[in-house]
C-alpha cells in the first residue's frame, strides 16, 4: 500500500466508503510509453553505484514533467482563489481519524495533512511523484535506500516547522500504532529510517525485497507533528475529532459529525507557489453536509443546502433532474470523460464461507445476476457491464492467452490451471433484458449447483453436500441508493427461484462498517482498486499472507498462483514484461471468481450549482472538483440574486 495514492484519490474524490476509506497503492491510468529522461537532474558515481538526485521519483525514470516545470498541464494556473464548495455524505460518522481501524471517518479529515511527495497529482500521468515537503529524492540504481531532502520552509498550520523527525515519527507510528495489515507488511520492506539533519531523512529497504513502490511508499507518509503527539499522549489507533496540525492548504474550521464538516483555507500555507500547486486548491473552503439517506440529500441539494453532486445513481441522473433550478439554468448538468479504468466492484463472495468455496458455486450464483434486465429497467440503460479488473486498459485480458502473456503463464509450471492456457478468459454471461428470471442461465446455474453436490430437496429448498439448508447472509448498507438496493433484491429473488435461502440483511453504516471488518457475511457489495500497473499494494489485496484479516481484501483470496504472479511482476525490469504480467494477473483474479461484477459508468455525472468552472479538458485520471476546479464570482452573485442560492 502506498498511503500518497490512498489519500490521493481519497481527497479528490471525497467519496462516502462503507468501509475505511484508506486504499492500497494505485493510480487509474494508462501504461505509458517510455517518454522524457531530460526531467531526471543529476547522476553521480558513488559507493553504490549511480546515484538519481531529481525532483520527483518514477520507477522507469521517465517524468514527463522537467525540474523546472511551472504547473501541470491540465490545470489553469490563473484560476481565481475563493468561494465555496459543497457536497453531500450518506451515512453516519464517528470519528475524525481515518487511520484507526476503529470508527468512521470522512475523506476530508485527511486533508489538513501532506507528504513528502505530492498527492492527488499529477492527475494526468501514471506512475510519476513529484516533490511537495521535499526539495529532492536521491536513490541508488538498485533502489537499496532512499533520501529526501526536505524544504525548510515548510510549516503546519501552527507554525512550527515540519522536519525529518516529524516524518520519522510518523512512519514509526503508522507501524506502532496502525492498521495491522499495513504495518506487518511494511516492517518487513522497511527495516530502518534515519534522520540525517533535520531536513535530511533515508530510508532503508530491505534485501532480498522487490523495491517497486517502496519509494512512492515512504514518499507517502502523512507528515504529523511530533510534538503534538508527545503533549497531547493521543494515539493513533484511537478515535479523535480534533487531530493534529497538519502542513496542508487547508484546516479544519468546524466539526459536528451529526450535521456537517467545514475545512478552510489556511491563509499562511507556506506552499502555495510551489509549482505542484499551481492552479489547486482554489476554494476558500470546502464544506460536507451529513445525510442519513440520498433522498434527504437530493432533496436538499434542490433547495441550494450544499453545490455539487457526484451523481451515481443512474434514476436521479435519468429522471431526478427535472426541477427548476435545471430548466433555469442554475443548476448545471454535465457529463465528463473518465479515462480511468472503472472500480473493479462487484457483489463479493467471502472465500471463507464454507458454502463458498466451490468455484461452481460462485459461478452459479454469478448466472443469477440478470445485468441486461436491470440496466433496462432499473438503470435506464445508462450503464455497462465491467468484466476485468483493469477493464478498457491495455492490461485487460483478452480471448485466450497469446505471447508474452502465454510465455510467463506456462513458465509458472502446474500452478497454472490448464484451463486458463486452453479456454477463453470468463466474462459475466449475457442473459434476457425482457425477464429478469433467465430460464436459460437458470438451467445452467441448476447443474452447477446439482454437479457440486447442492442439490433440492422435498421442500424445494436447496440443501449443502452435507445435508444442511443452503443459506447465504448478504449484507447491504442502508447508505446506498435505492436504486442500487432494487438491483440487488431483484437478484435475490432469482436467487430464491434457484432454491437458495438468502438472508439479504440491510444494516446502518456504522453496523456495516463493523461488519465487513469482521467479514460477517456470505456477501457484501464492495470494490477492489483498480490496478495499472505492478506495486507492493497488490499484495495487500490479493495476497495470501493477510488475506484473513486484510481490509483491502474483502474476499479473503488466498491462491498460490496469485502469489506467484505478483512476486514475478515486482521484478519485472521493463514496461514490456510488466504489462504481460500484469495482463496474466487480471485473468488468473477472473478466475478465481470472487465476486460478480456490477456495472461501470464510462462518464462522470456531476450536478452543480453554475458557479464553478473547470479546465476545458478534464484529465484522464480525476474528475478534480475539490482540486482543481474554481469559483466565479460573478456567477455566484447571479444566483444569488435569483434567489436560486441562499
Amino acid at each position: 500500500m502506498t498511503i500518497r495514492h490512498a489519500r490521493g484519490m481519497a481527497k479528490v474524490a471525497a467519496k462516502s466508503r462503507t468501509r475505511s476509506w484508506i486504499k492500497p497503492f494505485t493510480t487509474a491510468a494508462l501504461l505509458s510509453a517510455a517518454a522524457l529522461m531530460t526531467s531526471v537532474l543529476a547522476a553521480s558515481s558513488a559507493e553504490d553505484g549511480a546515484i538519481t538526485k531529481s525532483h520527483g521519483y518514477s520507477f522507469y525514470g521517465d517524468l514527463d514533467y522537467p525540474a523546472d516545470f511551472e504547473h501541470f498541464d491540465y490545470v489553469n494556473p490563473d484560476a481565481p482563489k475563493g468561494g465555496e464548495l459543497a457536497v453531500p455524505f450518506i451515512g453516519t460518522l464517528d470519528s475524525m481519524n481515518p487511520y484507526s481501524g476503529k470508527g468512521r471517518a470522512h475523506a476530508f479529515s485527511v486533508y489538513p495533512y501532506e507528504s513528502l511527495l505530492a498527492d492527488a497529482a499529477p492527475a494526468d500521468k501514471y506512475g510519476q511523484s513529484y516533490c511537495l515537503l521535499c526539495e529532492s529524492v536521491e536513490y541508488p540504481e538498485d533502489k537499496s535506500w532512499v533520501i529526501f531532502r526536505m524544504r525548510p520552509e515548510a510549516r503546519f498550520s501552527d507554525g512550527t516547522p515540519v522536519t525529518a523527525h516529524d516524518i520519522a515519527f510518523s512512519h514509526n507510528l503508522l507501524l506502532d500504532q496502525g492498521l495491522k495489515s499495513y504495518a506487518d507488511f511494511i516492517r518487513k520492506l522497511i527495516p530502518k529510517v534515519e534522520v540525517i539533519d533535520d531536513y535530511t531523512i533515508k530510508f532503508y529497504f530491505a534485501d532480498g525485497v522487490s523495491r517497486r513502490s517502496l519509494v512512492e511508499q515512504v514518499g507517502g507518509v502523512p507528515a504529523w507533528s511530533k510534538k503534538w503527539f508527545e503533549e497531547t499522549g493521543q494515539k493513533l489507533n484511537e478515535n479523535w475529532i480534533e487531530g493534529p496540525p497538519g502542513s496542508g492548504p487547508y484546516v479544519i474550521d468546524e466539526i459536528d459529525l451529526s450535521r456537517r464538516i467545514v475545512l478552510k483555507r489556511n491563509p499562511d500555507y507556506w506552499g502555495k507557489d510551489l509549482p505542484v500547486n499551481q492552479g489547486r486548491h482554489n476554494f476558500d473552503a470546502l464544506r460536507v453536509e451529513i445525510f442519513a439517506d440520498d433522498t434527504a440529500a437530493f432533496e436538499a441539494f434542490k433547495a441550494g443546502e450544499y453545490t455539487f453532486r457526484a451523481e451515481g445513481d443512474s434514476k436521479k441522473w435519468a429522471s431526478g433532474y427535472d426541477f427548476p433550478k435545471v430548466d433555469s439554468g442554475a443548476v448545471k448538468l454535465e457529463e465528463l470523460p473518465n479515462g480511468a479504468p472503472p472500480t473493479a466492484s462487484g457483489i463479493v463472495f467471502n472465500l471463507a464461507s464454507p458454502k463458498l468455496q466451490d468455484r461452481r458455486v460462485r459461478e452459479a450464483l454469478a448466472l443469477a445476476f440478470n445485468f441486461e434486465w436491470s440496466n433496462e429497467s432499473l438503470l435506464y440503460g445508462l450503464f455497462e457491464r465491467r468484466a476485468s479488473f483493469t477493464q478498457n486498459s491495455p492490461l485487460m485480458a483478452t480471448g485466450t492467452p497469446e505471447g508474452a502473456e502465454r510465455e510467463f503463464l506456462e513458465s509458472l509450471g502446474d500452478l497454472v490451471p490448464p484451463e486458463m492456457l486452453s479456454e477463453e478468459v470468463y466474462v459475466p454471461a449475457t442473459s434476457d433484458p425482457a425477464r429478469l428470471f433467465d430460464r436459460r442461465n437458470a438451467r445452467k446455474a441448476a447443474a452447477m449447483l446439482q454437479e457440486a453436490g447442492y442439490v433440492v430437496g422435498d421442500n424445494g429448498k436447496r440443501v449443502t453436500p452435507e445435508g444442511a439448508p443452503f443459506e447465504l447472509n448478504f449484507l447491504f448498507s442502508s447508505s446506498s441508493s435505492p436504486t442500487t438496493r432494487g438491483v440487488m433484491e431483484n437478484f435475490v429473488d432469482n436467487l430464491e427461484n434457484l432454491g437458495i435461502a438468502v438472508n439479504f440483511e440491510v444494516v446502518d453504516t456504522a453496523q456495516y462498517t463493523s461488519r465487513e471488518r469482521e467479514r460477517d457475511y456470505d456477501l457484501v457489495v464492495d470494490s477492489y482498486t483498480t490496478f495499472l500497473g505492478t506495486g507492493t499494494g497488490l499484495e495487500q489485496r490479493f495476497g495470501s499472507e493477510a488475506s484473513a484479516y486484510s481490509l483491502f481484501n474483502p474476499a479473503g483470496l488466498a491462491s498460490p498462483l496469485i502469489d506467484a504472479i505478483i512476486t514475478k511482476s515486482l521484478r519485472a525490469e521493463t514496461r514490456e514484461e510488466e504489462t504481460a504480467i500484469m495482463t496474466a494477473l487480471d485473468r488468473a483474479l477472473r478466475h478465481e471468481f470472487i465476486m460478480i461484477p456490477l456495472w461501470y459508468n464510462p462518464n462522470h455525472w456531476a450536478a452543480y450549482y453554475d458557479q464553478y468552472e473547470h479546465p476545458a479538458e478534464i484529465p484522464p485520471y480525476s474528475l478534480g472538483y475539490l482540486d482543481f476546479w474554481w469559483y466565479n464570482e460573478d456567477k455566484a452573485k447571479a444566483l444569488r440574486d435569483a434567489g436560486a442560492l441562499r
